[in-house]
């Protein structure tokens, strides 16, 4: 498994080139074939979190955690789903966009690190491309079962059919967990007693089911001729009762659709190599409400508190791609309109849902766009330069706040030079933005007055072969004019402030064997504001020095993997903020993969064996927590044992 991944890695890295650009070749991560390998967790979170060593993750429960990319977070990082946006609904993160898409329907996803993306509209810091189970011809599928500890229990079926002129595909999912264990043996509950949590934001149940989740992904492909075709898909997601232990509320149920249309034609003539049309709709519901917990303790509670959100995205982009002297020129039309409201409303303790009261005015976020794209090589020299033109409308319907308007315009150059067979230099320079979204600037009470967030980076790297082997060095310098930051939590006060991230990664792979192979990575990022903002320069949400180290032994039918993801202690935080000092940690996983049974592979796997004890995510006020300090933080997982069954056919 490992070693074949590791052989194509090597193998084919040169003809990457060909199919995407230049820059995601050498500035990003392509994580192939998530659905087989990924069994463990349909948490997209977390499997990013272990396959690209400048993502770590954002803990807030048993699934839909967060993602942090290079120190950026949020709408600062730009997730399609199968080229479609989807916006959480909830403004404390409880329902992030890799949220609405689990692992068993994700065939892979592409990781940009940088500002060089000019075709989507919010792209500042980095782009995180999920590519969806793709239709086959035949008919085939499998069948998976999975159990694992903490009561953690999921079945799905996937199913494709066709022939060359239509394929469909339909992927369906089911899963459940009990709330898990840290390495202390404290569940959510446990957790929240042992952290002096106030008895009226206890669960009033200690043995509360930590969530249940349902997918469904229908594609259908039609191959008009020989040169067209035409794509439909459908993903649909329902949580319900996902627990997050550390903040007051826990999301009743999360509802999420996502429709996409695409049309390509290709060789219209020499000014068309390839046309594509495409158009998408995404909506997510989502209150979240403090049903669950013991309320009644507080002698003045009359009932539950319930904030109901939404949220929805319509989208559409036409690019032209063809050749002009030798070089591939795309241009493109891209808008969106994304809205986002909310309502807050009391539940009686006899059931009685009382009047409702704003939480968010409905603002769209109203996006028209230019852009275009120019790559050429020059001998052994690579360029790809982008542009793109944007004009931004938001509007609100509460009238005491101000409807805003941006237009700016973005753009990157990115150069690699190959200097030898095995030594290839790369790096980029370029200029994003992206605008504060309707919670920065108008929840609640606030009426915010915000510019836009530009980001000025500097990328340079090495990638060098060394026979089977392969190491990438990468390093980038960030400047963040406007950054927006959240200095009030009570009040939803955000402001802009000038700040800067840098860092480096390393990366690489080596067969040491024919079974054997190890893979590595590292990254550190250091994040600070220009001025003392609340009276601490360091950056909020920088996680420390990160790494991991894998060795992969893969012989006929049997595969293991072992492997130790670790961090370094948190030093360096934003203390005003509310983010506390973190002890470092080093975790160890092991999994082993048997192909022996015709048509059946298992896969059992322990994660942290030695049932450490730890928390890697920190506490920045921008979500609201529980109290302050220590009664804030919920620690990962303890021991985790798993066992997977797929049936294909």
């Amino acid at each position: 498994m490992k070693k074949i991944l590791g052989l194509s890695i090597i193998a084919s890295s040169i003809l990457v080139a060909s199919e995407i650009g230049i820059q995601e070749e050498m500035i990003g991560v392509n994580i192939s074939d998530v659905k087989s390998n990924e069994i463990k967790s349909a948490d997209l979170a977390e499997a990013l979190t272990k396959n690209v060593p400048s993502v770590s993750l954002v803990r807030r429960s048993g699934i839909a955690n967060d993602i942090i990319l290079r120190g950026a977070k949020k709408d600062n990082i730009n997730i399609l789903l199968d080229d479609a946006k989807i916006y959480g609904a909830c403004p404390n993160r409880m329902d992030p966009a890799t949220s609405h898409v689990l692992t068993n329907n994700i065939e892979s996803v592409e990781v940009l690190e940088g500002p060089y993306d000019v075709e989507n509209f919010g792209t500042l810091s980095g782009k995180v491309t999920v590519n969806t189970l793709e239709p086959k011809e035949g008919f085939n599928g499998d069948i998976n079962l999975n159990a694992g500890s903490f009561g953690y229990k999921k079945a799905s079926i996937n199913l494709n059919g066709g022939n060359d002129k239509i394929k469909f595909l339909i992927s369906a999912s089911t899963e459940t967990s009990d709330q898990y264990e840290d390495g202390n043996g404290n569940d959510f509950y446990e957790q929240q007693v042992a952290n002096g949590v106030p008895a009226s934001s206890l669960y009033a149940n200690p043995n509360e089911e930590a969530y249940e989740k349902k997918t469904l992904l229908t594609k259908i492909i039609a191959n008009v001729d020989d040169s067209s075709e035409i794509k439909l898909s459908y993903t649909a997601n329902r949580s319900d009762n996902v627990l997050y232990p550390n903040t007051p509320m826990d999301a009743k149920y999360d509802d999420s659709n996502i429709y996409t249309v695409g049309y390509t034609k290709r060789d219209l003539g020499s000014f068309s190599e390839e046309l594509n049309i495409d158009y998408y709709y995404s909506n997510v519901d989502h209150p979240m409400d403090t049903e669950l917990r013991d309320f009644t303790a507080n002698p003045a509670a009359t009932g539950y508190m319930t904030n109901h959100m939404k949220s929805s995205m319509w989208g559409t982009k036409i690019k032209n791609a063809f050749e002009v002297s030798d070089a591939l020129v795309t241009i493109g039309l891209d808008t969106s309109v994304r809205n986002w409201k909310g309502e807050k409303y009391m539940t009686s303790i006899a059931g009685m849902q009382m009047p409702s009261s704003v939480s968010l005015p409905s603002t769209d976020t109203d996006n028209k766009a230019i852009f275009s794209t120019y790559e050429k090589s020059y001998g052994n020299l690579n360029v790809e330069v982008g542009a793109r033109y944007d004009y931004i409308d938001i509007d609100t319907v509460n009238s005491a706040k101000t409807d805003r308007d941006y237009n700016y315009l973005s753009g990157y150059v990115f150069t690699t030079y190959q200097t030898s067979k095995n030594t290839k230099l790369f790096g980029g320079l370029g200029k994003s933005s992206r605008v504060p979204d309707a919670r920065e600037l108008y929840y609640g009470a606030a009426n915010n007055d915000l510019e836009e967030v530009k980001n000025y980076e500097l990328d340079l790297g090495i990638e060098q072969k060394f026979g089977m082997s392969k190491i990438k060095i990468k390093t980038f310098y960030s400047i963040l004019e406007d950054y927006i930051y959240n200095t009030n939590p009570a009040a939803s006060i955000f402001q802009n402030t000038n700040a800067k991230i840098y860092g480096a990664e390393i990366s690489g792979l080596s067969m040491l064997t024919d079974s054997i192979s190890i893979d590595y990575g590292m990254a550190y990022l250091r994040g600070t504001k220009d001025t003392d903002l609340n009276g601490d320069k360091d950056l909020a949400e920088i996680p420390p020095l990160k790494g991991s180290f894998g060795i992969n032994y893969d012989i006929r039918n049997h595969s293991l993997r072992a492997e130790i993801q670790g961090s370094d202690s948190w030093s360096n935080y934003d203390e005003n903020a509310d983010e506390q000092r973190l002890g470092g940690y080093a975790v160890t996983n092991l999994k082993y993969v048997n192909k022996q049974i015709k048509n059946t592979t298992l896969t059992f796997g322990v994660d942290n064996v030695f049932d450490k004890t730890y928390a890697s995510t920190n506490t920045y006020q921008d979500i609201v927590y529980i109290g302050s300090g220590t009664t804030q933080l919920v620690n990962d997982p303890g021991r985790y044992m798993y066992v997977n069954v797929k049936y294909s056919f």
